[in-house]
Formats: C-alpha cells, sequence, structure tokens
C-alpha cells in the first residue's frame, strides 16, 4: 500500500522529462550534410571554369572538418543550449565567409546561410534564436558588402545589377524573419500538444492508480484478519489467566479490545475495496451519465438514451466523452441528445446538439490540433474554444478502439463514437476472483 501511495504522489508531482534542446549528433549530422555540399559546390564550380579563391574557400571547409571531427572525438556529455548556439553560430560564420569568398549575394547557394537560425528556432528559446537571427542578419549583411566577386572562364567579372542584388538581399533578410518565425511557432504548438496530452495521460494515470487502490486495500484486508484474530484469542486468554494482576489484565484487555477495532476497521476497508473493483465496469446509461454530469446544469437539457449494455469503465474514455459533451453544450440552443445503438458488432454512441453545427472549412480540418472557434454563433459563457479539448478527447477514443466521425445535422453538429464490441463490453457477472499480491 505504501508503493501504490508513493508511486501516487510521484505522478501527481510528475512533469514532462525535459529533454536536450538538440543532441549534438543532429549537429555532427548536418554540418556533414552541409560539408559534402559544399565540396561538391565547389567541384562544379571548377569543372565549370569559374575563378573563385580557392585556398581560402579549401580552408573555411577544411575548418568544418576539424570542428567535426573533434566532435566526434570529444563529444560533450550533454548538449546545453549554450553550446547548440556556439556550434549554429560558427555554422553561420563559416557559410557566410564561403558566401564572402565567392560572390556574395551573386552566389546561388547564399541562401543556405538560412539553414543554422532554422535550426536554432525549432530547438531553443525565442530569446536565443533572436540573438542568433539578428547575427545571421548581420554577417549577411557584412558579407555582402565586403564579397570577392566571381569571375568566368575567360576572366570576365559574373556582376549582379545593383538592383537584383537589394532585391536578393532583402529576400534573405526576410528569409531569416519568415524560417526562423515560422519553425519557431509550430515548435511550440508542437510542444503545447505533447505538454497536454501529458498532464491529461497523468491526470487519468492518477485516477487509475486509485482504482486499484481499493483493490490493495482488499487484499490488505485479506492478508492481516487471520493474525488480528490470533491477537485478540491470546489477549482474550491472558485477560482470564491475569484475574489476580488487575494491571496486566487490564492490559490485555486493551490489547484484545484494540485488535478487535483494527479488524472491524479492515473488514469495513475490504469491503470498500471490494466494491472499489466493481468500479471497473459500469452500464453504459452509467458512463455517460458519469461524462455528462459536469454539464447537466450548464443552460440545455441533456437527455441520454442508453440500454442497460455493461461495459468497461475506463476513466480515459470518461474524460474523452466528458469533452466531446462539453463541446455540444457549449453551442447547443436548447438540447443535447445523447444514445446508443448496437448493431453490426459495434457499439455506437451519438452526440447531438441543436446548435448552428459545424462549417465546411473546420469539418476538412477537424484532427488538427487547434481549432479555435468551432462554429458560427456565440459560444456559451466559459466557452474557452475547441482547442485541445477535441484533439485529446479523439486521441483518447481512438487508443480505446473507437472510431470518431463528425458531420452536420439534427440539426446541429453530430459526434458517432464507435467501438467494436470486444473492446468495450464487458460481463459484470464475472467472478473478481483473489486480488494480486501488494507489497505492504
Amino acid at each position: 500500500m505504501t508503493e501504490a501511495l508513493l508511486s501516487m504522489a510521484d505522478a501527481r508531482h510528475a512533469r514532462p522529462p525535459e529533454a536536450e534542446p538538440i543532441r549534438m549528433r543532429t549537429l555532427v549530422q548536418l554540418r556533414w550534410f552541409a560539408i559534402a555540399g559544399q565540396m561538391a559546390a565547389v567541384v562544379v564550380a571548377l569543372i565549370m571554369g569559374i575563378q573563385f579563391a580557392l585556398k581560402p574557400v579549401l580552408a573555411l571547409i577544411a575548418t568544418a572538418i576539424i570542428m567535426n571531427i573533434w566532435m566526434v572525438l570529444w563529444p560533450p556529455r550533454r548538449t546545453s543550449a549554450r553550446r547548440a548556439v556556439v556550434q549554429l553560430s560558427f555554422d553561420v560564420v563559416q557559410i557566410s565567409a564561403l558566401m564572402a569568398l565567392t560572390g556574395g549575394l551573386a552566389n546561388p547557394f547564399a541562401l543556405l546561410v538560412l539553414v543554422p537560425v532554422t535550426v536554432a528556432a525549432t530547438a531553443l528559446t525565442l530569446r536565443k534564436t533572436l540573438l542568433l537571427g539578428a547575427a545571421t542578419m548581420a554577417v549577411i549583411s557584412a558579407a555582402s558588402l565586403f564579397a570577392l566577386p566571381l569571375h568566368d572562364a575567360s576572366g570576365r567579372e559574373l556582376v549582379m545589377a545593383p538592383t537584383l542584388a537589394l532585391g536578393h538581399w532583402t529576400a534573405l533578410m526576410i528569409g531569416v524573419v519568415f524560417f526562423a518565425g515560422y519553425a519557431h511557432r509550430v515548435t511550440i504548438e508542437l510542444q503545447a500538444t505533447s505538454n497536454a496530452l501529458f498532464a491529461t495521460q497523468m491526470a487519468l494515470a492518477r485516477e487509475q492508480r486509485l482504482q486499484h487502490l481499493g483493490g490493495v486495500v482488499a487484499a490488505a484486508a485479506h492478508e492481516m484478519g487471520t493474525p488480528l484474530a490470533t491477537i485478540k484469542l491470546i489477549a482474550a486468554e491472558l485477560a482470564e489467566e491475569l484475574e489476580d494482576r488487575l494491571d496486566l489484565q487490564a492490559d490485555a484487555i486493551a490489547l484484545r479490545d484494540s485488535a478487535v477495532r483494527c479488524a472491524d476497521i479492515l473488514r469495513s476497508m475490504g469491503r470498500a475495496g471490494k466494491d472499489d473493483l466493481h468500479l471497473r465496469t459500469a452500464p453504459l446509461r452509467t458512463v455517460l451519465e458519469d461524462a455528462a454530469e459536469p454539464h447537466a446544469s450548464r443552460g440545455p437539457v441533456v437527455e441520454i438514451k442508453a440500454g442497460g449494455l455493461t461495459i468497461r469503465r475506463d476513466p480515459a474514455i470518461i474524460h474523452a466523452l466528458r469533452n466531446l459533451i462539453q463541446n455540444a453544450v457549449d453551442f447547443a440552443a436548447s438540447r443535447v441528445v445523447i444514445d446508443s445503438q448496437i448493431g453490426n458488432g459495434s457499439l455506437c454512441v451519438t452526440i447531438r446538439d441543436d446548435g448552428p453545427g459545424y462549417p465546411p472549412a473546420l469539418l476538412a480540418r477537424i484532427d488538427d490540433a487547434y481549432l479555435i472557434g468551432r462554429r458560427g454563433g456565440p459560444a456559451r459563457e466559459g466557452y474557452d474554444g475547441m482547442g485541445l479539448g477535441l484533439f485529446i478527447a479523439k486521441t483518447l477514443l481512438e487508443r480505446s478502439g473507437a472510431r470518431l466521425g463528425f458531420a452536420n445535422g439534427g440539426p446541429g453538429a453530430v459526434v458517432t463514437v464507435r467501438w467494436p464490441l470486444d473492446r468495450i463490453v464487458a460481463d459484470a457477472r464475472v467472478p473478481l476472483g483473489q486480488n494480486p499480491a501488494q507489497s505492504i
């Protein structure tokens, strides 16, 4: 029991594991690809007869190779954000220097200088990304101003028109802002989705542990019943034999009474524990009422039409159905109907409301993690948007074996949740059996 309580406490205080901002191995691999591309560009330029500062260019490429070899031979134990910034800054400077030695803005591969800041936006904080982005814009501008010109095979200088050069420079500046901002925004949304799912899983795991604790209590009551009965018997016999020692007899009587009291407490807890084991299954209507209960008094009438089918009482399923019912209540005009049907080897639960329904554009992207503004018309007071609620509900229900459908009709929005019977139906007549052995 102690271990169960400790595990519940750990789950309550658990947090998503903090991963490294980006593995150094990934940075090394990306740099090897960049080095291969740079060498290929040098070879192609030589074949075409393009004249440029070959030795300095090869020296810069060799510097990147040396950096990678050093990172492979003496890798850090853990990649910190500071180390990642240093490595990405090195890449920005190295690529910008190559750009300056090979024509500046006239080099068609100049856009590759955007890669390090884009990688930073996906792995680092906004502040560090902004700093690296500003540094990238500065070195691009310096490389453009002090670039060495390229010459063709005949020695003619390859010059870009000033207007085109300005446009190319502007495009690179916009590229830094756009790619970094877009990548950072997508990463934030993915992290928010992951954190929300983690929090939901922790809450559900805590509820499941609370249910399993009932079984632990029942097992403890069963196992401790015999030794308590022995203590009670011995204490009663001692009390009879110590009639001439009133002080010791009083202690024996107190010991006997305490054993009786412990037995009564454990007997009561054991009954509660066995009752908790029954909560693993419940009638379908009871499960639906449990899911709808927090929203039954929010305005619209919630009507439940369900038979007496017994199903698994899974906290994840109840939580997911509760999210779907909340969404229906939020936008219903006056009524939400929840009914069930059994047929073709499946159980189908349908949640209908009489609100305005889904806009066609939203139905096309119903699987998105973020959907703000479910339908036309005002939402009920207290509505926080569909956001992650629908996404989490869909994820949890699909894990239970269900398939979801979203449509309009009846007259508002309709959500159908369909399970194969063998994934959801439970037999309430099956005996509980022995409680599993637990460490007390």
